[in-house]
């Protein structure tokens, strides 16, 4: 079923516009490079325009899910494909559950979520409906229509799955490390709130430098192992799947900058002292 004309699920035009159009995406995250206002988590602003927290990045990170999840339904069908490869299915599954953590999950698990600017939900809207088309258009069929394409790919994609898995796993991980920081300021605050005898108000913006994990050694762990996991979904993909790499290097060029933002904000709140030699994003590196 055709929802939108050539948008839903995607035409090839609309596919080739995509695909070629969003390698270019890095240009507009170089501003990061000049400033670090980003008016979101720990940087977040008072704003009229702002967005509670939770609602806001359930909006901004669904629309990806969604129209991966529908074109992998219905494109095969307006492209009179009988049958997808099951590594079509894997790779949309992958994506699917990925952001059914993140889009709705995650937010879900935060004890508390900072507001967000609108101007970064509307950013992160656009990122991922065009993601969502490029992925979508690859696995629903524009990219991988026929078993011919994976041939002699089995253990590739294997390799894929196993670094995608285990790098999930991590990213949750030191997501639920940063979760502990506010969960044991409120659990401290209800203790106390319980011998003096008040209510309980709640916990805002409680921050300490984590320690488990990659935060021995990086500031940043979550984003360096979505980053890992992006690399295995690509390497499922294959070399030459160009919407699973820039999808990868989009990741790197917003993450990126936003990392190096990251360390200063906790070398000045903190000091450099105590940040120690960690690095923002990449162990020993950067």
């Amino acid at each position: 079923m055709t929802l939108i004309p050539g948008i839903l699920p995607p035409s090839r035009q609309t596919y080739d516009f995509v695909v070629n159009t969003f390698q270019y995406f890095p240009l507009f995250t170089a501003v990061q490079w000049i400033t670090d206002f980003y008016p979101s988590g720990k940087t977040s602003i008072d704003s009229a325009l702002n967005i509670p927290g939770k609602i806001g990045w359930a909006v901004m990170e669904t629309p990806g899910l969604a129209i991966v999840l529908y074109s992998v339904l219905t494109l095969p069908a307006e492209l009179g494909i009988k049958e997808l490869p099951w590594a079509n299915y894997t790779m949309a599954a992958l994506y699917v559950l990925h952001y059914i953590y993140r889009a709705w999950v995650y937010p879900l698990l935060q004890p508390t979520m900072s507001p967000i600017h609108l101007g970064t939900v509307l950013s992160a809207i656009a990122f991922n409906i065009f993601n969502g088309l490029s992925i979508g258009g690859f696995v629903g069929g524009h990219g991988a229509p026929s078993q011919a394409y994976w041939a002699g790919s089995a253990y590739r994609i294997e390799i894929g799955m196993v670094i995608w898995g285990w790098s999930l796993m991590g990213n949750i991980f030191h997501d639920d490390d940063l979760r502990e920081i506010r969960r044991s300021a409120l659990r401290i605050q209800k203790e106390k709130a319980q011998k003096e005898g008040k209510a309980v108000e709640g916990v805002e913006k409680v921050y300490m430098i984590p320690k488990n994990g990659l935060f021995h050694y990086i500031l940043f762990p979550h984003y360096f192992c979505e980053w890992l996991e992006w690399a295995g979904f690509w390497a499922i993909g294959g070399l030459h799947c160009v919407p699973a790499r820039t999808f990868l290097f989009n990741e790197i060029a917003t993450m990126l900058p936003r990392a190096l933002a990251g360390k200063r904000w906790y070398e000045q709140k903190f000091g450099k002292e105590r940040v120690g030699g960690r690095k923002a994003i990449i162990p020993g590196l950067i």
